[in-house]
């Protein structure tokens, strides 16, 4: 479409229930004209992560009051819409339900086009809400469900290069600050605490240490850190804790170092490495990827820190982008669990095999 378009934004996947309205122009100029969230933190602190039933009831609950905040702070109305855009997983299959549902309601009472995003697809370009970045570009996605090295080469074309074989970066964070009584959320949490401590001091392993390829693997720092947890005293949490965000670190940039010569014969003269998810607002992982993109002579992008963590006006930006190029979707587009960007990918050459122990990401 040549078109200005407006399009309103859900993002109910994990334990933010959030909406955005963006306004796209039609040379792909971004607008940011609201994003509201509404946390959940004070009722998970309490179990040290994310409870699905909980965050479910609560999003149900919420849906209607961020939409309302959101448009209100965009000062607009239903009519002055021209899509309303909804992730439609992957994520926590209950709380997708609760913002898609949202979404289609909108959508078939004001007769407008529904999107529904890959959550991941948001993330991804994310860093447009800011300023522009062309594709293609590398992209390193560390949240707390996912962690990965794509390809992007288009809106909705992505070619993974590495992932998870386990757990996930953020879920690293999460975990091992639980452990040391840091609180919830992890992230920020043990990024403070590290803030006064002096690294050096506790051995963690090394993950996929001569393993070739980009893959990533955090349980067995998980474990190394409980075992540490179970030994040490309150005075030993911060430099521990700067252990920690340095092994993790450390990790990213090793399988990282990797993606990005496997990417750079691909990329051409221009060469741009994003960073998104809500371990990109981790200040010491965002000061070594910069100095990685300096030794690759890589440009480096990331969304300011309030787009980091989960937010509507991305899925709004991933709908507007679609709904350009005059795709759109049904009123019975599906809730899904699991939805990877490179879905050939994972079909040939799954990071896990499926069942009941598989990893989660």
């Amino acid at each position: 479409m040549s078109t200005e378009l407006t399009v309103l934004g859900l993002e109910t996947s994990c334990d933010d229930t959030a909406a955005g309205v963006i306004k796209r122009s039609p040379t792909g100029q971004i607008t940011v004209l609201s994003s509201e969230v509404i946390s959940q933190d004070d009722l998970h602190a309490l179990y040290g992560g994310v409870v699905p039933e909980i965050a479910a009831r609560a999003h149900a609950e919420r849906c209607d009051l961020v939409v309302k905040k959101a448009m209100t702070q965009a000062g607009l109305t239903w009519a002055d819409l021209d899509g309303v855009a909804a992730t439609a997983g992957p994520g926590l299959v209950g709380g997708v339900m609760a913002g898609l549902m949202t979404a289609k309601a909108i959508a078939w009472a004001h007769h407008l086009p529904l999107l529904a995003v890959n959550h991941l697809a948001g993330h991804a370009l994310s860093p447009r809400l800011a300023e522009p970045v062309a594709l293609p570009y590398v992209l390193l996605l560390i949240s707390g469900g996912h962690c990965q090295i794509l390809l992007v080469e288009d809106i909705d074309r992505f070619t993974r290069l590495g992932t998870t074989l386990d757990d996930a970066a953020g879920e690293c964070f999460d975990k091992c600050a639980k452990v040391l009584g840091l609180g919830f959320p992890g992230g920020p949490a043990l990024q403070a605490a590290a803030e006064g401590g002096t690294p050096g001091r506790f051995a963690l392993p090394t993950p996929l240490k001569g393993k070739p390829g980009c893959d990533f693997s955090f349980s067995g720092l998980k474990t190394a850190v409980a075992q540490w947890a179970e030994q040490i005293t309150p005075d030993d949490i911060p430099d521990l804790a700067a252990d920690i965000q340095i092994a993790i670190a450390d990790h990213l940039l090793s399988r990282l170092n990797r993606g990005l010569q496997q990417a750079a014969p691909l990329l051409g003269p221009e060469k741009r490495l994003v960073v998104a998810g809500g371990v990109a607002a981790n200040l010491h992982i965002r000061a070594r990827l910069e100095d990685l993109c300096q030794t690759h002579g890589f440009s480096f992008y990331a969304p300011p820190l309030k787009y980091c963590t989960d937010n509507g006006a991305m899925i709004a930006l991933a709908g507007a982008e679609r709904l350009a190029r005059g795709l759109t979707d049904p009123l019975d587009a599906p809730a899904r669990p699991r939805w990877p960007l490179d879905e050939l990918r994972a079909e040939t050459d799954p990071s896990h095999t499926p069942g009941r122990k598989g990893a989660k990401a």
